[in-house]
């Protein structure tokens, strides 16, 4: 099936079951049902029957789902086998954090460089990833064949480094700053706010009661 069919919140979700579906294969799980993935991911089981549904006929009531038969299916699905190579631009505090993070728990995402303007930083590695001066983006994004840029710059400038970049090329940001950005329709933009984050689960946790907090898996799955 065609992924502009499938909704975008089913989208967002099927790397989570992909994950879930990993451990399980690793302890050598043969099946598993919708009630128990909903228990384990705090997904509403009909939720993940629907998101399933949208892909084909995967389970058989009464059955469940085959582990093995499932996770190979959102493998080729999710394109699991294909590593995309990522930047990152702004290596300040947050930006160092992602670079040694660098998707550990990711087979098929990785950060290949860094990039920013501190000749302190460039030339430099942090965990193996080289930091380059911005003026070498084109370049090195040609070199590794990157698409998808990390966005940690100060807000200030976040717009004018989101110009810089999707001129050459760039089809999809992360942006962890507060900037709202602008760009062209053919660029898809993700923000990360993670004070706006945090201020909201705040707010729920003191506006309603912990049984009604049952929405979105934990960070802990992401």
């Amino acid at each position: 099936m065609a992924d502009q069919k499938i909704p975008q919140v089913t989208a967002k979700r099927l790397p989570l079951y992909y994950r879930y579906l990993e451990k399980l294969h690793a302890i050598g799980k043969q099946r598993v049902s919708s009630a128990q993935l909903s228990e384990a991911l705090q997904i509403d089981p009909a939720t993940i029957r629907r998101d399933f549904s949208y892909l084909g006929e995967l389970g058989k009531k009464g059955y469940g789902y085959n582990v093995n038969y499932l996770l190979q299916f959102l493998r080729d699905f999710l394109k699991q086998d294909e590593v995309t190579n990522v930047v990152l631009i702004g290596v300040g505090n947050l930006g160092t954090a992602l670079l040694r993070y660098n998707f550990y728990r990711s087979h098929n995402t990785k950060i290949v460089a860094g990039f920013d303007i501190d000749s302190n930083k460039v030339g430099k590695e942090i965990d193996g990833i080289p930091i380059f001066s911005i003026d070498r983006f084109a370049e090195v994004k040609e070199l590794h064949n990157v698409e998808v840029a990390i966005l940690t710059v100060p807000a200030n400038v976040a717009q004018q480094v989101t110009d810089r970049i999707v001129a050459a090329g760039i089809r999809g940001i992360l942006n962890f700053t507060p900037a709202r950005l602008t760009a062209p329709p053919n660029v898809r933009i993700h923000h990360i706010d993670l004070t706006t984050e945090l201020q909201t689960l705040i707010y729920f946790l003191k506006k309603f009661p912990p049984e009604e907090n049952r929405e979105t898996p934990s960070v802990d799955h992401l």
